[in-house]
């Protein structure tokens, strides 16, 4: 039976979420069809303009993704302290950004007046919109809504073009987080369509590198803001020296092709998260065969499945092997 997806990501257990969606048709999202010639890659390019401009609206932000030929990662943060800090206005003005709303929001985004016995049935509508801009669901919606009629147009067809739901893991702890983060951003390497991280098209370590060359980090993506300390700062909570030193040093020893170890001494971040190197290797290489499921340490996944009442503990045994 299918899982509510309330049950799947709720903010009582993580804002951290990772998501995947896979076509159903031979037809490609992107890549060359070798059957009939045609290309598709410029796909890749609506997938990335479209998540990252909504994550500009969303109380959502992208940590890591990675467009593949016929099926995309991500790992989304949710931000629910911005969506509720938001004021009606805000709420109005990013929700018109995606629909028309209302005849009512749009009164209010005008500044025209509404009668009193209306106000209620504003404010109910304006707090339905916050909430669906802190909604997974609703952000992968319309990003694959939208790519699917895009892809429809351009095939001359209907019908669906995404196998179904988007499938989403919860991240419970910064291991879990970590591992998932690294293995999207060396997805293209591990397809052995890279060399390496900074050369894989449409992934965000790639705009991460170009921007960290430049002494920055991206605008649009959550940055890394330091290990966790008090007063933490919003943001993935490792240091960005030590990640890119990290995924350079994954990306290196997990192509088929190759072989090799990460290196004598391990990166900082690795030990902070108390990861061997063997485990981190299976980690990088087989993250989504894995785990179905929740991920995080033995503690976290016990709370985590003691609050949704399931009796059935999946990836407990896998979980405490690798993340020991």
């Amino acid at each position: 039976m299918t899982t509510a997806r309330k049950q799947l990501i709720n903010l009582s257990d993580t804002p951290y979420y990772h998501c995947i969606s896979r076509c159903v048709r031979r037809a490609y999202l992107c890549g060359q069809d070798n059957v009939t010639g045609k290309s598709f890659e410029h796909r890749r390019g609506w997938v990335e303009d479209k998540l990252l401009a909504l994550s500009q609206v969303f109380a959502i932000d992208v940590c890591a993704y990675a467009i593949m030929s016929n099926h995309t990662h991500m790992v989304l943060y949710i931000d629910e302290a911005s969506a509720k800090a938001w004021t009606p206005q805000e709420v109005v003005q990013r929700w018109h950004q995606l629909y028309k709303g209302t005849f009512l929001t749009q009164q209010f985004s005008k500044d025209e007046t509404i009668a009193d016995y209306l106000l209620s049935t504003l404010n109910d509508t304006i707090e339905c919109y916050r909430e669906r801009l802190m909604d997974i669901s609703w952000f992968m919606r319309i990003l694959n809504e939208s790519i699917a009629r895009q892809a429809n147009l351009e095939d001359n067809c209907t019908g669906r073009f995404w196998e179904g739901r988007f499938k989403s893991q919860a991240l419970l702890d910064e291991s879990a987080l970590a591992a998932c983060i690294v293995y999207v951003d060396l997805n293209p390497v591990r397809a052995n369509i890279a060399d390496t991280p900074e050369n894989s098209a449409h992934t965000s370590v790639k705009i991460r590198v170009i921007k960290a060359k430049l002494g920055k980090q991206p605008d649009n993506l959550q940055p890394f803001v330091g290990n966790p300390r008090e007063h933490m700062p919003k943001g993935l909570p490792f240091e960005l020296k030590d990640y890119l030193e990290l995924i350079d040093l994954t990306g290196r020893c997990i192509r088929e092709n190759k072989t090799g170890h990460i290196a004598q001494r391990q990166p900082e971040l690795l030990q902070r998260l108390n990861i061997s190197e063997e485990n981190w290797l299976i980690l990088a290489k087989d993250f989504r065969h894995l785990f179905h499921g929740a991920i995080g340490n033995k503690n976290a996944l016990t709370l985590y499945y003691q609050h949704h009442d399931v009796k059935r503990r999946q990836n407990v045994t896998c979980c405490e092997k690798l993340f020991a």
